[in-house]
């Protein structure tokens, strides 16, 4: 399913969050947003998912602007997981997950044959079965974050968006969640994730697109607009690049000043501002 952006201006009272900005996701697409806090990254999610309306611009959906969907067909197409969502932490999560079932349910709300088994293969997907006895409370980070990931599966959406889905991981399950995430965009489904890191964005993405001061700075292949001067103007400090010998995507990092580091010898450690032996 394409969901495209036209034109959309977010804001809150009178602060503009985001500010006429446009793009296109392609059906089967994975998409990284990156950029510094308060650049719009999270609001403009917000705005993609229906949570929150344009002042102008608009969404569509398969060429449907989203504001004249009902949240039950939105819901039925497209999933959002939210930055650190909450649930009671002694709900099991086959219970979780049933509740990504809520939009494929009519008025009575009774499970189906079809939730039960959209369930199950959202937890199978989300690689949660083996524990989906266990209560909220019980889990790891990691496993806590396929838990909700399950549920917005459970929605069997087209597009799945997600607002810093690593957020406060290791680098275990950082990289077991961003390994999830393209395996289901592998299997056809669109991704659209906002990323802190800009690693992880670099290798897993098809397509990055940066955010600064509520606008579009750039929008293309990692390989073509991770870049220092581009990442400089973005996050306001010197970057450098390198490049994976495997794979040859980019690793952006960032350049710290020289002399507050410590400097990589065979000898004993000597800090760069410590005055050298008389």
């Amino acid at each position: 399913m394409k969901i495209t952006v036209e034109d959309i201006h977010l804001g809150y009272n009178r602060r503009v969050a985001v500010d006429g900005v446009s793009f296109t996701v392609e059906p089967g697409e994975m998409v990284a947003i990156v950029g510094p806090n308060g650049s719009g990254k999270s609001t403009l999610l917000r705005g993609m998912s229906r949570l929150q309306k344009p002042s102008s611009g608009r969404v569509c959906l398969n060429g449907t602007d989203i504001r004249a969907m009902s949240a039950r067909q939105v819901a039925r197409n497209l999933a959002i997981l939210a930055q650190s969502p909450d649930a009671g932490s002694d709900l099991t999560v086959r219970e979780l997950v049933f509740r990504g079932r809520y939009p494929h349910q009519g008025i009575l709300q009774r499970v189906t044959a079809a939730d039960i088994e959209a369930v199950e293969w959202a937890m199978e997907a989300a690689d949660t079965a083996q524990f989906a006895s266990r209560s909220l409370g019980s889990l790891s980070g990691g496993e806590r974050q396929r838990a909700w990931i399950a549920l917005a599966l459970a929605q069997q959406p087209q597009v799945l968006l997600l607002d810093e889905p690593t957020s406060f991981l290791d680098i275990s399950h950082q990289v077991e969640v961003m390994h999830l995430l393209r395996r289901l965009n592998h299997e056809g489904m669109t991704v659209v994730a906002v990323l802190h890191d800009l690693v992880l964005a670099a290798r897993f993405a098809d397509r990055v697109i940066a955010m600064r001061a509520g606008r579009m700075e750039f929008d293309g292949p990692p390989v073509e607009v991770l870049e220092p001067d581009g990442l400089e103007r973005v996050f306001g400090i010197p970057m450098m690049i390198l490049t994976d010998p495997e794979t040859g995507l980019p690793i952006p990092l960032p350049r710290p000043d020289p002399l507050l580091c410590p400097v990589a010898h065979t000898g004993s450690p000597l800090s760069p501002l410590a005055a050298p032996p008389s």
